[in-house]
Formats: C-alpha cells, structure tokens, sequence
C-alpha cells in the first residue's frame, strides 16, 4: 500500500468544561492516494469532527495528525495554516462563499493567501477551474446569482485552487436536490478516477456511501467499522 496522505495515530479530542465532552476517541487510520472515502455514522457520531482534526482545522486533545508523515500537532499554527493550503481542499455542506465576490474571486482566495502565483496567473486557473465545472459563463457572477448545485461546483473549484492531493468533503451533497447530489458526486468521483486525488466525504447518503472505495462507520467517537470495498463503481 501506498505511504499515507494523512494519518491519525490514537486521535482524540475532548471539549472542555463542567461536564467535557468527548467528540472523538482514540482513532487510528491512514488514508492513502487516490481513495474515495465515506465517513458515515449516526448524528452526533463525531464524523465531523473527525473530519476537521483530520483538516488541521482542529487540534486533538490526544494523538497526533501526520500529512505526509510529518506531524502537525509540534508545528506553530502559520506552519499547519500552509500545510492546509497547499495539501487540503476544504468543501462543506454549505458552500460559504463570500457574497460579495464574484466566483471567479471566491475560486481565487486560496491561491491569494498562498501567495506563490501573480495576480494575473490565479485569475487565469480560477477562470479555468470555473470552465472546467461548466461555469466558464458565470464567472463574472456573484454567488447569489447561482443555484445551490452551481455554488456547489464554486466550492469544489475553490477547494481544487492549489492543486491540494487531499479533499475533504462534509456532507457536499446534504443541502443538495437528487440533480445537483448527482452532478456534485459525479466530480468528486472523476477527481479520484481521473485526477488521481483522493477524496473523504462525511455523508448521511448510504446510496453514495455505496459507490466509494472505502467506509469508515464512526459510533461514538470511535472507529466501528472500516471497509475497503472491491465492488465499488467509483
């Protein structure tokens, strides 16, 4: 098997306070490149939070996060901010894109705060990004002149702006109807098939959870289940 992208090694992470919390309890995973992974698991499981310390949007309280083999949980904040925008792509159910840029602004913001492009070249990959989503024409546009499957493909152009090996989905479908659901997972498939990135998605949607390579199940904070299924269409 292939070096890990991202591993946890003993991962938890606890809430402080009169009665602490525990979100996510001794996990040990490695994902590896070119994976299509769900994370599944009831509400409240800790599939979220999972995916955040997974990120470096998050910190554990135990454990360590490694990318690349490197670990994340001795660097100084500045140092996992530059892991994260150059080896993770963040998309959210909710695609929180700034309402008052165009798309093309919004697809252009992590390149900006990278900082290792001109101006003149990140307007020209986010307009190619937009055109390779079908949204070449709406580029000018503001989010609030897209549909919520439209703004979602922003997300994910966005997400894709650094060329990051790793995306990290949380539930991108959820807010989604069964068009925009399909066309949404249709790219995050074709990103693992014919990209060679690899893809973990929180998700609710057994049917989607299906088709992916690999399922990890969280129930309370814990890994229950984690399989890599041969027989999987992505």
């Amino acid at each position: 098997m292939s070096a890990a992208l991202i591993e946890a090694r003993g991962v938890t992470k606890i809430l402080a306070g009169v009665v602490p919390v525990t979100l996510v309890q001794d996990i040990d995973l490695a994902i590896v490149p070119r994976e299509f992974v769900a994370v599944t698991g009831p509400s409240g499981s800790g599939k979220s939070s999972l995916l955040y310390l997974l990120g470096l949007l998050d910190l554990p309280s135990s454990g360590d996060v490694l990318i690349d083999g490197r670990s994340t949980t001795s660097m100084t904040e500045n140092d996992r901010a530059e892991v994260r925008l150059k080896r993770i792509g963040f998309v959210f159910q909710f695609h929180f894109l700034l309402p008052e840029f165009t798309i093309t602004e919004n697809v252009a913001l992590p390149m900006r705060a990278l900082g290792q492009l001109p101006s003149r070249a990140i307007t020209a990959r986010a307009e190619q990004l937009l055109a390779s989503f079908g949204l070449g024409d709406h580029r000018r546009k503001t989010p609030d002149q897209l549909s919520g499957g439209q703004r979602q493909r922003v997300a994910v152009a966005r997400a894709l702006a650094n060329d990051p090996p790793v995306i990290l989905a949380d539930e991108p479908t959820g807010s989604l109807d069964s068009v925009a659901t399909a066309q949404v997972f249709g790219i995050l498939r074709e990103l693992v098939t014919l990209h060679g990135k690899t893809v973990v998605a929180v998700t609710h949607d057994l049917a989607l959870a299906a088709q992916m390579h690999r399922r990890i199940h969280i129930i309370d904070g814990r890994v229950a289940r984690d399989e890599r299924v041969a027989s999987a269409t992505a």
